[in-house]
């Protein structure tokens, strides 16, 4: 058990220690005065678009949990809606204190309230996340198209080798392949609990495919991403240096901001800085590009915060037997 916990503790401690890290260095970079004209800008900022920018990130939220149906329906189950929206918040929430942790706390919700069996519905979201993965993939495809030459410039700066990265997937496919022929002959218990999970995992998947409302679902995804990206574009009127960034600047910050959310805690301090390198590229300045870049993560992560505490809150409420 002292293993197990002190596991838990390090899966938090250090993407604290690193986004601490990066708030560090997002200081050391920066004066007195630019720090003061960065709180200065955040001041003056125009709140309208960031409520708007709001708004925005629940209606992904709601859509993602109505869209969630289309996948445990086929399965034989119905969950309330109520029910999918809280644990949506409360998957987020929990991915602030430890990443990743918010996917196991909504299937145990779904287990809990719902009598969905956790390997079922842990397939699902799973299943969801490679959905995800695809359209960050795609988005990051359009961002590739639309800024084909100051990407090309950048890796090759970076000295960057695509056969590295082909080789390190090849190696997880031929791994994964060897030890999904091993387990089923295997008697362990924790073999045969593994096993569990592939199936629960594979018939996610398979709902993907046997779903009846395939289109309905395709439109919900497509939605949820026009969202996030929107919810990011909308920021830059809230602050008159950011006002004539063109989409594609924006593009790149958002696919560069979803990729340090997943680093650290729901991105703190690596977010805000993140996000800043690429405005700066564009000819930003520092202090403004720095608000830009803590306006959004502030106004998602108090959003966060907010539904996600009041979500565990009412889920016993909305549950409980009459």
């Amino acid at each position: 058990m002292a293993g197990v916990s002190f596991s838990k503790i390090l899966k938090t401690l250090i993407p604290l220690a690193v986004g601490v890290l990066f708030i560090y260095l997002s200081v050391a970079n920066t004066t007195a005065e630019d720090r003061q004209t960065i709180y200065n800008s955040i001041k003056a900022a125009d709140y309208s678009y960031i409520f708007l920018s709001l708004i925005m990130g629940l209606l992904s939220h709601f859509s993602r949990a109505y869209r969630w149906n289309f996948m445990l329906h086929p399965m034989g189950y119905r969950p309330r809606l109520i029910n999918n929206v809280l644990a949506i918040f409360i998957t987020y929430i929990a991915n602030l204190g430890v990443p990743r942790s918010g996917e196991l706390f909504r299937a145990t919700v779904m287990q809990t309230y719902e009598k969905i069996p956790f390997e079922k519905s842990f397939g699902t979201i799973i299943a969801e996340r490679s959905v995800d993965l695809i359209m960050l993939l795609l988005t990051l495809c359009v961002a590739f198209l639309l800024e084909f030459d100051l990407i090309f410039s950048f890796l090759k700066e970076k000295r960057f080798d695509p056969w590295t990265l082909l080789l390190l997937m090849a190696t997880v496919v031929a791994v994964f392949v060897i030890v999904s022929r091993w387990l089923p002959k295997s008697n362990a218990a924790w073999a045969k609990k593994i096993i569990g999970l592939f199936q629960g995992l594979k018939e996610g998947f398979l709902t993907l495919v046997n779903m009846e409302k395939k289109w309905a679902y395709l439109g919900h995804t497509f939605f949820i991403w026009a969202m996030y990206i929107l919810m990011f574009y909308v920021i830059k009127f809230s602050l008159p240096e950011t006002q004539g960034l063109p989409f594609e600047a924006l593009l790149i910050g958002f696919i560069v901001g979803a990729l340090a959310i997943s680093a650290t805690n729901g991105g703190i301090g690596i977010y805000p800085l993140s996000v800043s390198l690429v405005l700066v590229y564009y000819g930003i300045s520092n202090e403004s590009s720095l608000a830009f870049g803590w306006i959004m993560w502030t106004a998602q992560t108090v959003m966060v915060i907010l539904f996600g505490s009041i979500s565990f809150f009412l889920l016993p409420l909305v549950n409980r037997k009459k």
